[in-house]
């Protein structure tokens, strides 16, 4: 991928959940230009839900990432396109928009943001000294930092998985630490996590903390399974891919209103305090967290920017006039 995306896009939407490929659907069938920028599958709510019966239209259970994958591709197949890639910054006053990603940088006339609520109120001890001295959240960025190190990942994700595998090409060892007994990502993923040679998983593990002096030293764990009690493991870096339920906002940089419990704000179309710049699903907090709930937001938001776009651009003709 080039550092740049030279051509703007009508619409980038950050976050592909059932919010974010709702929405692309809508806008992509508008005839808009429409990048999605996601992590994977199984790095938000739905995509990590094992089970779901109260879908509208759809008879029997089926799991959250099938359902998720079917989303997906109705709206890929109406012309939106999937980038894997997160959200790192943003500047939502210019026009255009621009999001800043680890893999290259998003120029876009409207934005959607729908990121959801699995950000983390309470880190691993240790995790926020550490950060910048051994503490990371992204390999792309960090993993030649970790030549022929040993290195943790904490996580059961499809971006963690991916990290892992991206830090395996760097590190001497990489550890990863999944916090439950299975690891939610597809076949494919899986298998390449459990034979590449020089990575370790800890399944059923617990990270209790990080430590060291100057710069990340090692990580203390519980295995939940061994009954050992707390182990120690010398590491020089640990890379985290957690989630939890607070709204994932910290990219937006203060441009946008955000109530007193972290909820970007929002008008009845789903417009943020910013003209152009639209906010749906979990991120948005104003609705029990439910699937369907979740893509009608992403409807009435494309619907509204698709409008607005629409509108931008006659103004444009008329004041060139």
């Amino acid at each position: 991928m080039s550092d740049t995306y030279n051509n703007i896009f009508d619409m980038i939407i950050i976050g592909g959940g059932p919010a974010g490929a709702t929405a692309a659907m809508y806008a992509a069938r508008a005839d808009l230009k429409v990048g999605v920028l996601d992590k994977g599958l199984t790095t938000g709510a739905l995509g990590t839900t094992s089970k779901i019966a109260n879908y509208p239209g759809l008879e029997g259970e089926i799991r959250g990432a099938e359902l998720l994958q079917t989303m997906r591709k109705q709206a890929v197949e109406f012309g939106a396109e999937f980038i894997n890639d997160k959200a790192i910054g943003t500047d939502l006053m210019g026009d255009p928009k621009v999001v800043f990603g680890n893999l290259g940088v998003y120029n876009a006339r409207s934005v959607i943001i729908a990121t959801g609520s699995m950000g983390r109120n309470n880190l691993i001890k240790g995790e926020a000294e550490f950060l910048g001295r051994g503490v990371s959240y992204c390999a792309v960025c960090d993993a030649a930092f970790f030549k022929d190190k040993e290195v943790a990942v904490i996580g059961k994700s499809d971006e963690a998985v991916e990290e892992a595998l991206y830090l395996a090409r760097f590190a001497r060892t990489v550890h990863f630490f999944a916090p439950g007994k299975e690891v939610n990502v597809n076949e494919e993923e899986l298998a390449g996590l459990q034979s590449t040679k020089n990575i370790v998983v800890h399944p059923g593990t617990i990270v209790k903390e990080i430590f060291g002096v100057e710069k990340v030293a090692g990580v203390r764990f519980l295995d939940r399974e061994a009954d050992l009690g707390e182990e120690s493991l010398d590491v020089d870096g640990v890379f985290v891919y957690l989630q939890g339920g607070k709204p994932i906002t910290d990219f937006l940089q203060g441009q946008l209103e955000i109530s007193n419990e972290g909820c970007v704000q929002v008008n009845h179309e789903n417009q943020t305090s910013l003209p152009g710049v639209y906010a749906i699903g979990d991120v948005i907090c104003t609705h029990v967290k439910q699937a369907v709930i979740a893509a009608g937001d992403g409807a009435i938001a494309a619907i509204a920017a698709e409008k607005w776009l629409r509108g931008k651009s006659k103004a444009r003709v008329d004041w060139g006039k």
